[in-house]
């Protein structure tokens, strides 16, 4: 059947009415000629007849409006988009605005004077659909900018007829309704579709803003939802704050897009709470995501506790509960949290509270604890088949190795670190060596248990999966290259990381390239790259854009060292009027440091003023009693200072290798001791001088750890 051509010689509305007439019998009459053509709706007929009511005839629109219709719904679009075209809109909007505003009106019964309105009810709802329905033409033919003038301009009528809304008496079978709705829908997705990000926040604001009065609670809240996601998770430039006219001074008006998701999800899961909507657990989710981006976990956590019984799992909400609490730092109230969830043997899906459980635990000194949720996080997982099974591994791994450097035999110690070995290579398997966590790890531990080549296996490993993007697995395989005695190429790494990560991360960098010059015994070079690191401090502190917590909190620490360091290597020339100056800086950061108070010990011993020196070592002590360097020298200045010391000094390098039993020099000082004591201790010694010649074989310039 070929579609009705409406020409110049068919616009007396008689013709049309006639033809029109003819066009309803015929579809009587036919049968559907394909299979492939959609059957149009039955009630077709029907409305065209209603649209006739109060009126003699049907004019050139409704006429046009019909047709369009049904050949949009037999699939024609084509054909559908060159009868819309056909409908002047702009000539019948004054006619559509009066009729509209007449059903708008309080009393429209028939005692009134008012005259009859131009058009019937259903007479506006077909041509309104027939302008819904030429947006969709247009959008499949990709003129997306047209389709959402078509929308626009259909909105526009409405809202200047009915300011108040939809009248309450409207026949519920009237189609106006459902065109608003679909047309407020229609209308942003089609400006994203054209790429217009201000035109795409401007329609979904005017939707809600402007036209919620014509919507029911599900509908507002299916567009507040699509709006939701455009402004997370579509890009695009910041959006211009909403133009309220009408508010308070109290009341809140968001500055970007973020902020606005996160007041439209607060408003869906207010009317969630009060049985406005139906509960959609992706709320929660996207609120979730929203607040975590922008660093509101507190308000989140608000949130959840003001939830009512029923909206989420008991269970759920404690997990986010403590995810809130974590973020903010509190450590301890998300583990208790955690602990409501898994304190119940039988619980199968426990397995993400304790994997979060065993995190805390590693962060955290508390190994012992982390060791026992992450085997009981591997059997849980194990049991449901869940992947991140490795990710209990990595924990548990991690754990043992803390538990390792706190075991008082070397027994136990070198059994625990064998254990942390084996569960890191077993994450690594089950991760398929793609988690950089499990990798740095790895290459750490085989490190510290002095396997070289495997630490560096997995260190340039990291490194490729990184792409180089992170100072801490640059800063590992120079430690490496070090420990192997290959300073050139752990210079080399060094420049390699300078060229691959910004400038405001080069002070480490920095100073680990120095450190390696003066293990080349490159003293000039050495101070040269420290002064270096100096001036990127300097420029670093005054800000340039930089807020100065940033600097405060993440570098004085470095500043403290590198003066500290400079220090040292002036002490070594025997300079002491330049090491003087350098202390005089470090003291002005930090005097209640540690490293600062020992590195004056050690110019005073460097002097001979071996008195002053214990003094000062003492007092590094106050303030770190683990601080491995103080315990050494107090150790070799009681050596110096003879008498009846021996034991006391012996027990300060036992506490020293308690603390780090890798420590090369505690290892040898405590050789020295037992040598002097006689024949008595030279086996002893001889076996503290060879750890001790092991271990500086493969010590590195700075600490793995």
């Amino acid at each position: 059947m070929q579609p009705l051509c409406l020409d110049e010689e068919n616009t007396n509305p008689m013709n049309l009415h006639s033809q029109e007439t003819v066009f309803f019998s015929a579809t009587n009459q036919s049968q559907p000629i394909s299979e492939n053509i959609k059957k149009p709706d039955e009630c077709t007929i029907e409305e065209a007849e209603s649209s006739l009511q109060g009126s003699n005839s049907l004019n050139c629109e409704e006429a046009r409006a019909v047709l369009g219709r049904y050949e949009y719904q037999t699939g024609n679009i084509e054909a559908a988009l060159h009868v819309f075209n056909g409908i002047d809109i702009a000539a019948v909007t004054p006619k559509i605005k009066i009729s509209l505003s007449d059903l708008g009106k309080p009393d429209r019964t028939p005692s009134n004077n008012y005259g009859a309105p131009p058009f019937s009810i259903n007479t506006v709802g077909l041509l309104l659909e027939a302008a819904y329905l030429k947006s969709k033409s247009l959008q499949n033919f990709g003129r997306y900018k047209e389709a959402a003038e078509s929308c626009k301009v259909t909105l526009d009528i409405i809202e200047s007829s009915l300011p108040d809304g939809l009248p309450e008496n409207l026949d519920t079978d009237n189609k106006l309704q459902d065109t608003l709705t679909n047309t407020l829908e229609l209308l942003p997705y089609l400006y994203q579709l054209a790429n217009s990000h201000h035109e795409t926040i401007l329609s979904y604001r005017r939707a809600l803003l402007h036209h919620s009065k014509y919507l029911n609670n599900q509908t507002i809240a299916k567009i507040q939802k699509a709006f939701v996601l455009y402004l997370l998770y579509c890009g695009g430039e910041e959006a211009y704050p909403p133009n309220l006219v009408l508010k308070t001074d109290a009341s809140f008006v968001p500055k970007n897009n973020i902020e606005e998701a996160i007041l439209l999800l607060m408003i869906l899961l207010r009317d969630v709470s009060l049985k406005k909507i139906e509960r959609d657990p992706s709320i929660l989710d996207h609120l979730s995501y929203a607040l975590s981006i922008a660093g509101g976990l507190g308000p989140l956590g608000k949130q959840l506790e003001e939830l009512l019984p029923g909206i989420i799992d008991d269970n759920e909400k404690y997990l986010l509960l403590a995810l809130c609490c974590y973020g903010t730092g509190d450590a301890s109230a998300a583990l208790n949290l955690l602990k409501i969830i898994y304190k119940d043997d039988q619980n199968p899906n426990c397995g993400l509270p304790l994997l979060l459980a065993s995190k805390i635990h590693v962060e955290n000194p508390n190994s012992s604890e982390g060791v026992m949720t992450a085997k009981r996080a591997i059997q849980v997982l194990k049991d449901k088949g869940d992947d991140r099974v490795g990710v209990g591994y990595y924990y548990l791994g991690v754990s043992l190795s803390a538990c390792s450097r706190s075991e008082v035999t070397e027994c136990k110690r070198v059994d625990r670190q064998h254990e942390a070995l084996e569960c890191l290579e077993t994450a690594g398997r089950l991760t398929r060596m793609v988690d950089s966590r499990v990798l740095y790890d790895l290459s750490l531990e085989n490190a510290e248990q002095r396997k070289l080549d495997a630490a560096f296996g997995y260190a340039k490993r990291l490194l490729y999966l990184e792409g180089g993007s992170h100072v801490k697995g640059w800063m590992l395989l120079a430690r490496i290259l070090s420990a192997q005695k290959r300073f050139g190429d752990g210079e080399s790494i060094i420049d390699a990381a300078l060229d691959q990560t910004e400038n405001w991360d080069h002070g480490e960098l920095l100073r680990t390239k120095a450190k390696l010059q003066l293990a080349q015994g490159e003293v000039k070079r050495a101070i040269q790259t420290y002064t270096r690191v100096l001036a990127v401090l300097q420029v670093k502190g005054k800000g340039f854009g930089l807020p100065k917590t940033h600097f405060e909190d993440g570098d004085r620490t470095l500043e403290l060292d590198i003066w500290n360091d400079l220090a040292k290597v002036y002490i070594s020339l025997s300079q002491w009027p330049d090491a003087e100056a350098c202390l005089v800086k470090s003291k002005a950061i930090s005097n209640y440091s540690a490293s600062t108070r020992h590195t004056v010990g050690f110019l005073y011993e460097a002097k001979g003023l071996h008195k002053q020196a214990l003094k000062l070592y003492k007092h590094a002590l106050d303030v770190d009693p683990a601080h491995v360097q103080s315990l050494v020298s107090i150790a070799g200045v009681f050596r110096k200072l003879g008498g009846q010391s021996g034991p006391v000094a012996r027990s300060f390098l036992n506490e020293a290798l308690r603390v780090d039993r890798m420590h090369f020099s505690a290892w040898y000082n405590l050789g020295l001791l037992l040598r002097d004591e006689g024949p008595m201790g030279l086996r002893e010694a001889a076996d503290c001088f060879e750890a001790a010649g092991v271990l500086k074989e493969t010590e590195p310039i700075e600490p793995f750890r």
